[in-house]
């Protein structure tokens, strides 16, 4: 038995209903993790999920804005949200599913233009999150959770993560306080990188291309945003993982790509 998770920033679920059948179609993910999907609990579209095969849903919803929602094909149990930083941005849904396994669900604060906290509040918030969640897991460190940490996460941490190292050191997304942000998250509860462990840091790799550029795949200016994460119990269990590049070629697309893992557990 095995068992696929996608995350994929919809950016506007109502807008990329198209999308989200295609993924549904081509990838076949038991589980599907949103982000930015920017509506309200009751404007989602509930019907339209289950219509694909997503009886157990889990929405955590804000208008315009953020929003995060799991769509499992399987149970889910224990579903709640937390919020960070004393705000009340709807930034991380969990839930769990069968055989035990943790799935948190994260929008991390992309953080504005200007890399700089002082000067800008949302930069800030980012920094602020991510040390919150540090702390958070590795409170928790060899509790032995089988546990998956997705989402967009908004920081592309190596060098091959991002189109050009040197140009975007000082651009919000790769600047080393993130990064190195980012890593220290990661490494507090020992989390691995399931997607690089299967396609190699030394290979270029992104998730989202910005809309301002048209010619986007011949450009090729990306970053890899969007990551999935295991728990050192879960971690043994990876088969493979996918970023389906294709996607952002769709029509009406997200800017941002799913990622999928394929783990060896039976649901």
């Amino acid at each position: 038995m095995s068992l696929r998770i996608t995350t994929w920033n919809a950016n506007s679920i109502r807008l990329r209903e198209s999308s989200l059948k295609r993924i549904v179609a081509e990838i076949r993910p038991d589980v599907l993790c949103l982000q930015e999907i920017k509506v309200e609990d009751d404007k989602f579209p509930y019907d339209l999920c289950r219509e694909l095969g997503f009886p157990h849903l889990h929405v955590h919803g804000q208008k315009a804005y953020h929003g995060v929602a799991v769509l499992s094909k399987l149970p889910l149990e224990q579903c709640h949200a937390r919020k960070w930083c004393g705000n009340g941005d709807c930034r991380h849904a969990i839930c769990t599913l069968p055989g035990g396994i943790e799935l948190h669900n994260f929008y991390i604060p992309a953080g504005g233009d200007i890399p700089d906290p002082e000067a800008n509040p949302k930069f800030r918030h980012k920094l602020d999150m991510l040390e919150e969640l540090t702390g958070y897991f590795g409170g928790r460190k060899g509790d032995g959770a089988r546990m998956v940490v997705l989402g967009d996460l908004n920081i592309a941490p190596l060098e091959t993560d991002v189109w050009s190292h040197r140009q975007l050191l000082d651009v919000v997304s790769h600047t080393p306080v993130e990064t190195e942000g980012l890593i220290r998250l990661q490494e507090a509860y020992g989390f691995v990188d399931a997607v690089r462990t299967v396609i190699p840091p030394s290979q270029k790799l992104f998730t989202w291309w910005s809309y301002r550029n048209r010619d986007w795949d011949a450009s090729d200016r990306g970053r890899r945003l969007d990551h999935i994460w295991l728990s050192p119990a879960l971690a043994p269990h990876l088969v493979t993982a996918e970023v389906r590049r294709a996607a952002r070629g769709w029509e009406n697309p997200s800017d941002h790509v799913p990622v999928t893992v394929e783990l060896s557990v039976r649901p």
